[in-house]
């Protein structure tokens, strides 16, 4: 009878024992309504083309140096060049200058595009505003931005967070919750997937001019960080179009040059107390590949006493406890996560999930295949990753998960939203996500980070 209860207690052991080493953080208990998503239909305020012949469309920002003191200005005209320069002043002063661009045009199976404009604005003061006017005539249309604080380790700064956004009724309502957000970002952090335009018939150009417009009333406003997508790459050759990421590229130009890279597709910028590092989950990730030589260079030039949170922005997730696209990025994960490790990286922002995921700081960069060991460890030099694929694209949302929830997973939830990245100082950043069905100021998730190089504690407590 002894023996007996000693094997019932040893089995109610192992069965506690397992469970505590196979049991994750939160698998939310808010349950969305299922539904697909639905493009806006094309005479929706939101596509409006402006007023005026010729007028400027789908103006947008993006940094346009690796300090901050540089912005590069995009726009469209449809009809004719018309003019390539960008008028500026500062908002206190009547002083105006005039930064000349250039005017491009490029041709996707039958799709002609419009006019595209860029013009590279260098030397800005920090911390100012500044206006921007583009276009002639009754058509000029005027804008305006704040450079961001000098480059420093004490240097507050919010970031917002949007991916896999797409142009539906949930694409709206995520960037409308976004720019209510009482703590909205000053600059978008944009993790990959922009307009979906593959996703009809011949990869439909016009629908990259309609997110164009659809995101002007924020992006013509506050620079957005780009980082490319598979919905991005537009690679068909059977329609004849054998160059991939070219829409994209063409339309959306970044400061890779400044930072020694030589492909738009991965680059680095600093940005207040952040240096920013943005790499191609589609370009070529192997050991001496551009990428490769580039991102292990890159790396040794981070001066963590200037810029003190290092963040990885990318489109494809290593750790993903969804059931789509699971392991997709193991190959770059296992090449690059030591890298991570090494060097301290704080947090690793992506996309292409659509869902919303946190993890702990785990790492498996000890995965051996002789000792078996395989499993994500905590690792406090590692990166928390973080899912934020869930701008709401006309593919929906993914709600199939692992079971059980991973061990390294601390927060998931099949929802559309947006994040902000409140970095601190040196040492804080508070991070919270927002799920679009809440107040404006609502936090679904949340977690205070502790820098990596400053204040190396753990804070999953």
């Amino acid at each position: 009878m002894g023996i007996s209860w000693f094997y019932v207690v040893a089995i109610l052991l192992f069965i506690t024992n397992a469970a505590t080493l196979c049991r994750g953080g939160i698998t939310s208990s808010y349950v969305r309504k299922v539904e697909s998503s639905e493009d806006m239909p094309l005479d929706s305020d939101v596509f409006r083309v402006p007023h005026g012949y010729n007028a400027p469309q789908q103006v947008h920002l993006t940094q346009g140096d690796h300090v901050g003191k540089g912005v590069i200005v995009s726009w469209v005209t449809m009809d004719e060049p018309g003019s390539n320069k960008v008028l500026y002043w500062e908002a206190n002063s009547k002083i105006k200058q005039i930064a000349k661009g250039t005017v491009s045009t490029y041709r996707y199976h039958t799709y002609n595009s419009g006019y595209i404009h860029h013009c590279t604005i260098q030397n800005l003061k920090y911390n100012t505003k500044y206006y921007y006017m583009v276009g002639t005539g009754h058509s000029r249309r005027t804008f305006w931005f704040v450079t961001p604080p000098p480059v420093g380790p004490d240097a507050s700064y919010t970031f917002g967070l949007i991916g896999d956004l797409g142009q539906t009724y949930d694409s709206n309502m995520t960037l409308t919750h976004y720019e209510m957000n009482p703590n909205q970002g000053q600059t978008v952090l944009f993790v990959g997937d922009l307009s979906y335009a593959d996703k009809y018939p011949n990869h439909d150009n016009n629908r990259w001019d309609t997110w164009g417009r659809f995101v002007e009333r924020s992006n013509a406003y506050q620079p957005w960080i780009w980082t490319a997508g598979n919905h991005d790459v537009d690679f068909a050759p059977e329609i004849g179009e054998p160059e991939p990421f070219k829409p994209y590229t063409k339309r959306y130009p970044v400061p890779y040059q400044a930072s020694g890279s030589t492909s738009p597709l991965w680059y680095s910028i600093k940005r207040a107390s952040a240096y920013i590092i943005v790499l191609s989950t589609y370009s070529a990730t192997s050991k001496y590949t551009p990428q490769y030589r580039w991102l292990e260079a890159e790396l040794k030039k981070v001066n963590r006493k200037e810029t003190p949170w290092l963040i990885v922005l990318m489109h494809c997730p290593w750790y993903n406890s969804y059931g789509y696209h699971y392991m997709e990025g193991e190959t770059m994960r296992v090449i690059y996560e030591p890298w991570f490790v090494k060097y301290k990286v704080d947090m690793v922002f992506a996309g292409h999930v659509h869902a919303y995921e946190r993890s702990k700081r785990i790492s498996n960069i000890d995965y051996k295949i002789v000792s078996g060991e395989c499993t994500p460890a905590n690792n406090q030099s590692a990166p928390v990753y973080i899912t934020v694929g869930d701008g709401g694209n006309i593919e929906g949302l993914t709600t199939k998960m692992t079971e059980p929830q991973p061990k390294y997973s601390a927060y998931r939830e099949s929802s559309f939203g947006h994040a902000i990245l409140e970095i601190k100082n040196r040492t804080h950043a508070y991070y919270s996500w927002h799920r679009n069905q809440d107040g404006f100021s609502a936090k679904a998730d949340s977690f205070l980070f502790f820098n990596r190089y400053w204040h190396p504690v753990d804070e999953s407590y």
